[in-house]
């Protein structure tokens, strides 16, 4: 069948799936040889990717993906097209004061990318200070990392990623003028810290393994080559550093660590080259963060508690706490912000998100904000001065749109300041919100999230997402674009499964390492224990998770294909031992705490093996199957979801279908642009309508 580019020119699409091909190549750890005749796929020359074999399949299967869903470009564009009216075009942000400024972002009609634009507190036109639209223009993507204006005003710091990777460049602009100064730092991958008074800023750099182990400060027109490190790790590869201020800005903090340790410096803002104060030394798996305020340090560490507890030390003695709120087996303290005349603490009780408003002369005057909806997700949102009596608050649900409030310290009265605008139209009252527990297979209950629409039929078709590592809760949020499912009859899950944290630190404990396969269990019991309820049916099921949660996807599809009538994997961690084995990969040493060590131990080798989604393809059916990739990608790199593909059509026993489609110009968020990432939203859902027969 002859098809038509977009310069006239006549290609064939394919009529069968691009097989590839196998090469012999083993290896041996700890005695055990395993076989990988796709390691092939893997370029040695990464993370430059020239590799002609290599590249040429991966178009194969980008040229699979577009033949096959080809009949579905009217249902994908009608899903794009109803996602795109739910989103307003002409949008903006709600104004924040931040000294003599009031700040806001704007995205205009039919632009892809935000404009930056402030005005004098005093009165005075509005400046356009950053238009991501002409940064990004000729760039296939573009994303804005680090944005920090100066404290005096005059300066704009920010980075820039055009190709996916991960790897910013940060330049500075004079608001005052317009101009960008000469100064360039390539290779960024942090924030952009201001210092000694607005001459000099504070960043990290990327090294070649894609990890960040220093702190160094750039004096404004002065040379990079005459940057000084203010630290840098040596003694743990696995180990990250970052940087910023305090709450009264007089501080900077150089924290380093993994997901499991945490060592702090600090050391005078006006003066960082001077001496650094250690706040305690690492310890293995204790955790902690902190903040000043009047010369004295509070301390947000799991040391007696695994849900944490806030203490209190002073800057002649930083390493002696004193505790200030206790650990809770109920409250999971997650993080405090400090202001001049109160301090917040944040965290979750029985998996739902907190907000505490706390009085620094009465440690028991506790003021919760408090929210009625059966499941919600709120939080601090951009709340820049420290001098404040007014909170700024995001908070949303699965049927409440994105909200923007200010907190009241004085009355405790909530102003809302803006929703999240519908253009097409939304009616809440349409829909329903269900927070449900199901046990799992050990009895452990775990808590699901449900929207559906209240008309819904018993029985029909359910999706159920989830991801389930690093202690990520993820939130019971609203999405428009997730109404095209719902409108279309579909209840949408959200599994708060153990790996991550929605119930305290030890259910994000009993999700990883030797506990791994608790997560998966649990996806597969909530399944389970939804069609019992009569939510929907075996084979009715849709089910997508993205990195970790595409580790999930890759899991659940080998032990339970049964399940589900369609599934997505978006860039999935799926080749879980490989790349565990790879100490030069960019995540893989700050990974190990999660995963195990498969390198020096045999037992962490064996149970990732078990559960490795590349390693456990088996000769079974499989239900229909998508998945994505980025040729960019740091984080799951592009061979994961390529190979585990390669095997799965390989030993699949149906003929069900099964894509992979690799962004060849993005990383591992896909797309970037806010209409860009809605189409691939839309492909995905023709995907699961059309695998489901859902399509009329």
């Amino acid at each position: 069948m002859a098809a038509q580019t977009a310069e006239g020119t006549s290609v064939t699409e394919p009529t069968s799936p691009p097989t590839a091909e196998k090469r012999d190549y083993s290896y041996t750890q700890h005695g055990i040889t395993i076989s990988d005749p796709y390691n092939w796929m893997k370029d040695q020359s990464y993370p430059t990717v020239d590799d002609k074999d290599v590249l040429d399949h991966l178009k194969a299967e980008n040229e699979w993906f577009e033949a096959r869903m080809a009949p579905q470009k009217a249902l994908v564009d009608e899903l794009y097209e109803e996602m795109k009216a739910r989103v307003k075009e002409d949008d903006s942000s709600v104004p924040q004061k931040d000294g003599d400024w009031i700040y806001w972002s704007e995205f205009e009609e039919g632009a892809e990318y935000r404009k930056y634009y402030r005005k004098p507190v005093a009165g005075g036109e509005a400046q356009l200070i950053l238009d991501e639209n002409a940064l990004a223009e000729g760039h296939e993507y573009f994303r804005l990392g680090a944005f920090s204006v100066s404290k005096n005003g005059r300066y704009l710091a920010y980075s820039s990623d055009t190709n996916g990777s991960e790897r910013f460049t940060a330049r500075i602009k004079d608001l005052e003028t317009g101009e960008l100064l000469p100064d360039e730092i390539p290779g960024t991958l942090t924030g952009l810290t201001w210092v000694m008074d607005d001459k000099a800023i504070v960043y990290g750099l990327a090294n070649e393994q894609w990890r960040v182990h220093d702190a160094t400060l750039h004096v404004l027109g002065t040379p990079i080559s005459e940057d000084v490190e203010l630290y840098r790790e040596t003694e743990n590869d696995g180990f990250r550093v970052g940087a910023g201020l305090s709450a009264q800005e007089d501080w900077l903090i150089i924290a380093v660590g993994d997901s499991e340790t945490s060592e702090v410096r600090m050391v005078r803002a006006d003066n960082p080259t001077g001496e650094q104060i250690l706040v305690a030394a690492r310890k293995t798996g204790r955790e902690y963060d902190v903040d000043v305020r009047d010369g004295t340090l509070y301390i947000h560490t799991n040391d007696d508690h695994v849900n944490f507890r806030l203490a209190t030390a002073s800057l002649d003695n930083p390493g002696e706490w004193t505790t200030l709120i206790a650990g809770s087996d109920e409250f999971y303290l997650s993080d405090f912000e400090l202001f001049k005349d109160f301090y917040v603490t944040e965290g979750r009780l029985r998996g739902l998100d907190q907000i505490q408003l706390r009085s620094y002369a009465d440690p028991n005057l506790v003021k919760p904000i408090a929210f009625t909806e059966a499941s919600f997700s709120t939080g601090l949102s951009n709340n820049p001065e420290y001098d404040t009596q007014k909170l700024r608050l995001a908070y949303e649900s699965m049927v409440t749109p994105d909200s923007v409030y200010d907190y009241h310290v004085g009355n405790g009265e909530l102003e809302l300041l803006k929703q999240q605008e519908i253009p097409s139209g939304y009616d809440a009252n349409l829909y329903q919100v269900e927070r449900i527990e199901i046990a799992a297979r050990d009895g452990t209950m775990v808590p699901v999230s449900i929207v559906s629409r209240k008309d819904r039929e018993a029985g029909g078709p359910l999706h159920l997402y989830a991801y389930g590592a690093y202690g990520f809760a993820y939130p019971p949020n609203f999405s428009t674009t997730r109404l095209s499912l719902v409108d279309r009859g579909f209840a949408f899950a959200i599994a708060h499964i153990r790996g991550g944290d929605d119930l305290g630190r030890n259910w994000y404990l009993q999700g990883k390492l030797n506990e791994r396969t608790n997560t998966f269990n649990d996806f597969v019991d909530v399944a389970k224990g939804l069609i019992a309820k009569g939510y929907t049916q075996q084979g009715k099921i849709s089910a997508s998770g993205g990195s970790a949660g595409g580790e999930l996807m890759g899991v659940v599809l080998n032990t339970n294909p049964e399940l589900w009538g369609a599934v997505v994997a978006h860039v999935p961690f799926v080749d879980v031992l490989n790349t565990m084995l790879d100490k030069d990969l960019p995540l893989t040493p700050g990974e190990w705490p999660e995963w195990g060590n498969p390198i020096e131990s045999k037992q962490a080798f064996a149970y990732i093996l078990s559960y490795s989604p590349y390693d456990q393809v088996v000769a079974q059916d499989y239900p229909p199957l998508l998945v994505t990739a980025g040729l960019n990608d740091p984080r799951v790199t592009y061979w994961e979801p390529m190979k585990w593909v390669a095997k799965l059509r390989e030993y699949k026993t149906d003929e069900n279908e099964l894509l992979l489609k690799t962004n060849m110009g993005a990383g591992h968020g896909g797309k970037s642009g806010r209409f860009a990432s809605i189409y691939e939203v839309a492909e995905e859902y023709a995907f699961i309508l059309w695998q489901m027969g859902l399509t009329e």
